[in-house]
C-alpha cells in the first residue's frame, strides 16, 4: 500500500488524510454536478471547480481510507435540492470544495483540487458524457462514458466487498451552506 497522502483546503485549515489507492480518479459531466460547481465557483474566494469543457474533478476513495485531522468544524454541506440523496461538502474557512457523498454510499469522491499540484492521480475516465451540452467535445486522452461505464461499477462493487459491505456514517458535518 503507498504511503498516506495528506490533503488540505485552499487555506490549510482543513486537513485529510487518505490511505492507499484510490477506488477510481474521474471527471463527472452529470448536470448535477455542473450545476453544483457553477454554484460553488460563485463563493468569495472558491477555487475553480470545473474543468474547461464542464467537468468536475473526483477522485473516489473507501470511506474508511479518509480520515479528517483537522477542521471539521468548518465542514458544511450543499444539497442541491432538499430531497438530493448526495451532498457536496465544503470548507468554509475558503469556500474549497472537499467532498460529494452519496447518501448510504461506502465512498467519498474527494475534489481534485485538493491535492497539491503535480500528486493529483491520474485520470481514468470520464462518466455522464450523455448529461453536456450539444458542441461540448470532450479530449480523447480517457474513455468518455455517456453514463457510469460498467469498469466504474466493478471498482466500486469491489471496493464495497474489500469494506465488508460497510458503508460507514460521516457524523462530523453539522451545518448547512447557505448562499
Amino acid at each position: 500500500m503507498k504511503p498516506p497522502s495528506q490533503l488540505r483546503c485552499t487555506c490549510g485549515k482543513v486537513h485529510l488524510q487518505v490511505e492507499g489507492a484510490p477506488i477510481v480518479s474521474v471527471e463527472c459531466c452529470c448536470n448535477s454536478c455542473r450545476m453544483a460547481g457553477a454554484r460553488l465557483e460563485t463563493l468569495p474566494s472558491a477555487p475553480r471547480i470545473l474543468e474547461p469543457h464542464g467537468a468536475t474533478r473526483f477522485v473516489l476513495y473507501r470511506k474508511d481510507r479518509v480520515h479528517f485531522q483537522e477542521g471539521t468544524s468548518h465542514l458544511q454541506e450543499l444539497r442541491l435540492t432538499p430531497e438530493a440523496k448526495t451532498r457536496r461538502v465544503v470548507a468554509t474557512c475558503c469556500n474549497t470544495p472537499v467532498f460529494l457523498e452519496f447518501e448510504n454510499g461506502h465512498w467519498l469522491s474527494l475534489y481534485g483540487g485538493l491535492w497539491p499540484e503535480g500528486t493529483l492521480p491520474r485520470l481514468e475516465m470520464r462518466t455522464m458524457a450523455s448529461d453536456l451540452p450539444p458542441g461540448v467535445v470532450l479530449p480523447e486522452d480517457v474513455p468518455n462514458g455517456k453514463t457510469q461505464p460498467f469498469p466504474f461499477f466493478v471498482k466500486l462493487l469491489g471496493a464495497w466487498i474489500m469494506m465488508g459491505f460497510r458503508s460507514p456514517k460521516l457524523t462530523f458535518i453539522h451545518g448547512t451552506l447557505h448562499f
